[in-house]
């Protein structure tokens, strides 16, 4: 018999990235009573990656739970960022409602449109929360309107387009139902997520079902996964079968040996859990995203959506350049084997492929940003490796023809500079599909460019918009092939032989372009130095020094003024290579290098751009 369990409630925080989502389940935390009156709390408490910290962004969707009038609500924050969508299209399958949190100054942005599609196909109740109000700039009443026009755009049903707004400013710890009234707390949204919200319901007689739709690792206790009682209870020792809706062949017999709920922050462990409550099971060594653990004599899986592909890869291989195992800890190809296989225990966008080479391992991703996370958690362990340039995955039709990932690019722009954005999109086969002008002397833009277009263009978006520039993109499927083009038309300035950077030979250098590296550097033959201004590669000794004659004084040499060196940020390096180069990664540097080291070697294989 279906019950309900008026006790929980169950909602996913979904929104564009930066609108405000962690900061605000951080108040929901402290106005809840989680944490003690005199306990020093980080800011963004979910944001418990360092990487996720330093940028400001979520990458993992997190669980907690706070409780409110004796009800426990579960709250999952999770990431705003395209690349991370996949995170966001899973948990949506354990909530029974969303918080919409939309920027009052933005409004609704592209991820925004992404999310809300996910919640309302699965017809979920939506609560609007338009944040930030505090803000100068902030335009509550015009923001409301773009959310109901994003709603009927999405074919939204009619109670699903009656749904409640709060306005709030998280930063402040408030919310109110009227935008004309500041809040003083977050009454407003506690009392509107148990009035709106449905409790979760199943039958607690009936066979265990539990949707797994996150994963969780821990060195200790292996796979923790995570998901919600859809009908029945599950217990410590219990003997369950693992099932899967896209497995059919799947049926396999385990048993439970630790259960756990939220509590705050913490995992609690419990001996029992029934219909809607979240839980976390460890014990089964290769739990995965969409398994259902179910009674051995019902087992019937729950459907569950697949994973969205990857759209882009990149090859991660043992550095095998002169300087090669001096700064890294792990430098191995069993090394880097084993930690990229490690990597898909928690992430499910995430491909990892052997090749021909026991040294070459194909990585395959959501974006940019997602291999570019990776490849800093790696680094920052204490790994040495190599990756290639990342290049698109393209597919092929039922005829034949050659298909290529598509992106939707909106793009915001001050209006003196949305010629230059059309113009160099244009050139990336982008089709602008619309421009219009927004608040604040700004342009949006909306091109369809293929995905391969947008690598490496970010970081000379923000030069070209002198920084001012917002540019975001969402998956649009696959489509056509748009034909050749062009990645970077300035050259490298390629080191010729081995040794240590010297300030003469540099300051020879500096006359062809713009030099990434300064003297007493350690370069070898074929390590890209500096970025040339014309199209083809120069190859040039830094490392050479001024002859010494009875009327040259070695000290003469400190005269030469060099200009500081370009220092690239991993994105910027990464986007930098070529497809003939490598980035060299270590814990220490990051090393732009051609493939073939060898100068004569490389203008037999044809590398040269001349």
């Amino acid at each position: 018999m279906i019950q309900t369990r008026d006790d929980i409630r169950n909602i996913a925080i979904i929104a564009h990235v930066d609108h405000g989502k962690t900061t605000l389940v951080d108040e929901l935390l402290k106005q809840s009573g989680v944490f003690r009156e005199n306990q020093e709390v980080a800011e963004r408490v979910m944001d418990s990656n360092d990487i996720e910290r330093e940028r400001g962004i979520t990458i993992l969707s997190k669980n907690t739970a706070v409780t409110y009038k004796n009800t426990k609500i579960n709250i999952i924050d999770t990431p705003g960022h395209a690349d991370f969508g996949g995170e966001v299209e899973r948990v949506l399958k354990m909530v029974n409602g969303v918080i919409l949190v939309v920027d009052a100054f933005e409004g609704t942005m592209p991820q925004t449109k992404f999310v809300l599609k996910k919640a309302l196909e699965l017809k979920l109740p939506v609560i609007a929360c338009i944040n930030k109000i505090d803000r100068p700039e902030a335009r509550p009443k015009e923001v409301v309107d773009e959310v109901l026009e994003l709603f009927m755009d999405l074919d939204a049903s009619e109670e699903q387009l009656d749904c409640p707004f709060i306005y709030a400013s998280a930063k402040a710890g408030t919310a109110s139902l009227d935008p004309d009234t500041p809040g003083t707390d977050m009454v407003p949204l506690f009392e509107t997520i148990l009035d709106y919200i449905p409790a979760p319901q199943g039958d607690p007689e009936a066979g265990t079902q539990v949707l797994i739709s996150t994963i969780d690792y821990n060195e200790y206790v292996g796979r923790i996964g995570i998901g919600k009682v859809d009908n029945g209870t599950i217990g410590v020792n219990d003997e369950v079968v693992i099932v899967n809706h896209h497995e059919p062949d799947l049926c396999k017999k385990v048993k439970i040996s630790k259960l756990y709920e939220f509590d705050g922050l913490k995992r609690v462990e419990t001996d029992k859990a029934t219909i809607g409550s979240i839980v976390a099971i460890s014990g089964i060594a290769d739990i995965k995203i969409g398994d259902t653990l179910c009674s051995p004599d019902d087992p019937r899986p729950i459907p569950f959506q697949k994973i969205t592909e990857p759209t882009i890869a990149m090859h991660f291989m043992v550095n095998d350049s002169p300087l090669a195992g001096l700064e890294g800890k792990y430098v191995t190809s069993r090394h880097l084997r084993d930690r990229l296989f490690r990597e898909l225990n928690t992430d499910v966008s995430l491909r990892v492929e052997e090749t021909d080479s026991t040294d070459v391992f194909k990585v395959s991703g959501r974006g940019e940003l997602h291999l570019s996370v990776l490849i800093e958690n790696m680094r920052r362990e204490g790994y040495e490796f190599a990756v290639s340039k990342a290049e698109v995955l393209y597919k092929t039709d039922e005829r034949g023809h050659k298909l290529e990932p598509m992106e939707i690019a909106y793009v915001d722009v001050p209006d003196e500079f949305s010629g230059s954005v059309i113009q160099k999109l244009s050139a990336r086969k982008g089709e602008l599909q619309g421009m219009a002008s927004i608040s604040g002397g700004y342009t949006r833009l909306e091109f369809e460019i293929p995905s391969r277009g947008l690598i490496g263009y970010r970081g000379e978006f923000m030069t070209d918009t002198k920084g001012n520039g917002i540019l975001n993109t969402t998956f649009d499927g696959y489509g056509p092939y748009k034909g050749d083009m062009m990645y970077r038309k300035q050259g490298s300035l390629i080191a010729f032989e081995a040794g240590e950077a010297i300030t003469y030979g540099l300051f020879n250098a500096q006359e062809r372009g713009i030099l990434f590296i300064e003297p007493g550097e350690k370069v070898y033959a074929g390590m890209v130095i500096g970025q040339t201004g014309k199209s083809e590669d120069i190859e040039i000794n830094v490392c050479k020094k001024k002859q010494l004659t009875n009327t040259r004084a070695s000290g003469s040499d400190e005269a030469l003024r060099l200009s500081p060196k370009k220092v690239l940020s991993l994105e910027q390096a990464l986007e930098f290579i070529d497809t003939d180069e490598l980035l060299e990664i270590t814990p220490d540097n990051l090393r732009i290098r051609k493939k073939i080291l060898d100068s004569l070697k490389r203008k037999r294989a044809g590398f040269s751009r001349n």
